[in-house]
């Protein structure tokens, strides 16, 4: 199997993104925006949830389950916390707008909580996490899930999604902590990255429904059971973020959820929270970025155990393949490109290698 990887400058993926919206019938603004929240899951290293949508994302605005020019409407319902409709709108839209009520209100009441409803998907949770940071605040996130591909730990309906956190914490010279987990051993986004290459998975990321066996062939996933992390852990943690961002916020949940991957004409109601929360209120910023450099930098020069070559610390690495890829471009597989290729050929759009 071919895995050379062909760089693709960040520049490039967004123009494609943003002229493909365009011509799906996002508005100019909309779609650059949209573009701008996707080439940064790239830059960043989810490569499952960046311009690898974009294929999927064009054929639901096509199909009408994504309405492409929502009004969507902000209610503020108490000085920490607002409630965001998203008249179906694209996801990275809705959560852009949730994310900046939630640093305005959080710089009048040191904290603040966000919903929102009626929505789609966002793509990468870190991204989102990490918006207040810019603000010199902590992010908080999560989303229940565009499908469901988990049972409740014992059980063989798939009834929970793969329903994210991350938390983006900031810092001084090191790294901003990111962290941004799935509550599965791996994101279905990764799945169909597999897919797509036609590569097996490894044990242990999925389970058949009929047997509860190990599922290794992706082709056959829609037969399967994502696995949680820390195994019932894992299923509770998922039901607990699945009842914040969809129940507590009139989304949809549980057997309502809609499978965007099989469904492309019906509107999704993702629900999403996020949490700005300003660090001044409680010590002052500089302290507190010095203290986390000073915890980060102890925890990553700690002893390490017999084979292990470093300690990773979350959001290090992100950082560090942010910038190798600002400056050299992002990683893509030639079957990704592919695919791209195509979708720009069928939308009159130019290709990514004539960018």
């Amino acid at each position: 199997m071919n895995q050379e990887r062909t760089r693709i400058p960040a520049a490039a993926i967004a123009g494609l993104i943003e002229d493909a919206l365009v011509e799906a019938g996002l508005p100019a603004a909309d779609a650059a925006k949209v573009a701008e929240l996707m080439t940064e899951a790239d830059l960043t290293g989810a490569d499952a949830h960046g311009v690898f949508r974009l294929p999927q994302y064009v054929r639901r605005l096509r199909a009408g389950g994504v309405n492409p020019k929502p009004d969507i409407q902000v209610t503020k319902t108490a000085p920490a916390t607002a409630l965001i409709d998203g008249d179906n709108g694209m996801g990275h839209l809705v959560m852009a707008r949730a994310a900046a009520t939630a640093i305005e209100l959080a710089r009048d009441s040191g904290v603040a909580w966000v919903g929102a409803r009626r929505s789609n998907h966002a793509g990468a949770a870190g991204v989102y996490a990490a918006l207040p940071l810019a603000a010199d605040m902590i992010g908080v996130y999560s989303v229940v899930a565009s499908a469901n591909h988990m049972a409740m730990w014992g059980g063989a309906e798939t009834l929970l999604g793969t329903n994210p956190l991350a938390v983006a914490i900031p810092a001084g010279e090191e790294a901003p902590v990111v962290l941004d987990i799935a509550t599965t051993v791996v994101s279905y986004g990764t799945v169909k990255n597999y897919r797509l290459q036609d590569k097996p998975m490894p044990p242990g990321w999925m389970v058949s429904r009929a047997d509860g066996g190990p599922l290794t062939d992706p082709q056959q996933s829609d037969d399967g059971l994502l696995l949680p992390i820390g195994g019932y852990k894992g299923s509770g943690l998922a039901l607990v973020l699945g009842l914040l961002a969809g129940t507590l916020n009139g989304a949809a949940f549980g057997r309502d959820v809609i499978d965007f991957n099989h469904d492309d004409k019906s509107a999704c109601d993702n629900g999403h929270f996020i949490i700005a929360l300003d660090i001044a209120r409680f010590v002052p910023l500089a302290s507190f970025r010095a203290e986390i450099d000073r915890h980060m930098r102890d925890l990553r020069s700690s002893q390490r155990l017999p084979g292990v070559d470093a300690i990773r610390l979350p959001g290090a690495e992100r950082r560090a393949r942010r910038a190798d890829r600002v400056a050299n471009g992002v990683p893509m597989l030639p079957e990704l490109i592919a695919q791209l290729d195509k979708l720009a050929g069928e939308m009159g759009v130019r290709r990514l290698g004539e960018r």
